[in-house]
């Protein structure tokens, strides 16, 4: 099975038409037909469902996307490694980031870093733990922002400079909107949005006895979805300060949790991981940025893991 061939293969399940991913592939039509059907034969798989002006993926085909994509996402991966390690001026960066304000941190650092190396260029994977960490195990991503404890058994990681502080996103005139604080009392019956991972974790903790009466609605990824179904009208975010505009004219209101509830947030990479120039370059500046004094901040704590 050749990559070339995967490529193939997710440009027709991309654009569901053989003729437009012909196009976009710069192939001819029987060329790519000949590599597809080949594919099919060799996995002992139909991949597609031919039908008159479009082509869908069986559940075989579905399952090889999800692999290809990995695949010849690694593919490239590698091949950006070896082009970058005679490049002094720059390379590729591979970022795996969860929601935070803090990001803010990383995006300083990365600009001061792209003064040096103008030829840096930098791919961003946002979403949860699940999402990302999963990436960086199969080797996907350089670096690993996370809102959990990393396994030190896996990662290495420094702390950032504040922690990420939970509370309600509410519409504006709602009764609740009139409280300075929210405690897990308040929140019992009400449709409530999060994150799954953080609903079973840190606010599971947090509301103690008061857990079992509280209602997940709906779990999201991203916040801002979340923020959505509540301006809406539809239930309460539960989610980080910051992370939602919560201005006059949002229609929204931010209001802490009580006892306050706080999230540390990392950035890891794999303990024995082989970098690029470029990523050692840019983990050492990390190091040196996030254990020395900081304009946003009093100081920056570094914990490297044991």
């Amino acid at each position: 099975m050749e990559i070339r061939t995967l490529r193939y293969f997710l440009a027709v399940a991309r654009e569901e038409n053989m003729t437009r991913a012909a196009e976009i592939l710069h192939v001819t039509q029987p060329t790519l037909s000949k590599a597809l059907k080949a594919l099919e034969e060799e996995l002992g798989k139909k991949l597609f469902v031919r039908h008159s002006f479009n082509i869908r993926l069986t559940e075989e085909g579905i399952l090889l996307r999800n692999r290809a994509e990995d695949l010849v996402s690694m593919a490239d991966k590698i091949e950006q490694e070896f082009i970058s390690l005679d490049d002094i001026s720059g390379g590729e960066l591979y970022l795996g980031l969860a929601e935070s304000y803090q990001i803010r941190y990383l995006a300083q650092i990365i600009k001061d870093f792209k003064v040096r190396y103008p030829n840096l260029h930098y791919h961003i994977t946002s979403g949860d733990t699940e999402q990302i960490a999963d990436k960086m195990d199969k080797g996907l991503l350089d670096f690993l922002v996370l809102a959990e404890m990393p396994d030190s058994r896996k990662y290495e990681y420094l702390t950032f400079p504040e922690k990420d502080v939970w509370g309600l996103i509410i519409p504006e005139g709602d009764p609740l909107s009139e409280k300075s604080e929210i405690r897990a009392e308040d929140l019992t019956d009400l449709p409530l949005f999060c994150s799954e991972q953080a609903w079973n974790r840190e606010l599971k903790e947090w509301a103690g006895s008061s857990f079992s009466k509280m209602k997940l609605e709906g779990s999201f990824r991203l916040s801002y979805n979340g923020s959505v179904f509540t301006r809406e009208g539809l239930g309460y975010l539960l989610t980080f300060r910051d992370l939602i505009d919560t201005s006059k004219k949002s229609g929204l209101v931010f209001r802490p949790l009580a006892p306050v509830l706080e999230t540390p947030l990392y950035i890891v990479w794999n303990r024995y991981q082989t970098f690029t120039p470029i990523a050692e370059r840019f983990l050492q500046q990390l190091k040196k940025s996030f254990s020395c004094s900081c304009p946003l901040s009093n100081t920056v704590l570094l914990r490297p893991a044991r």
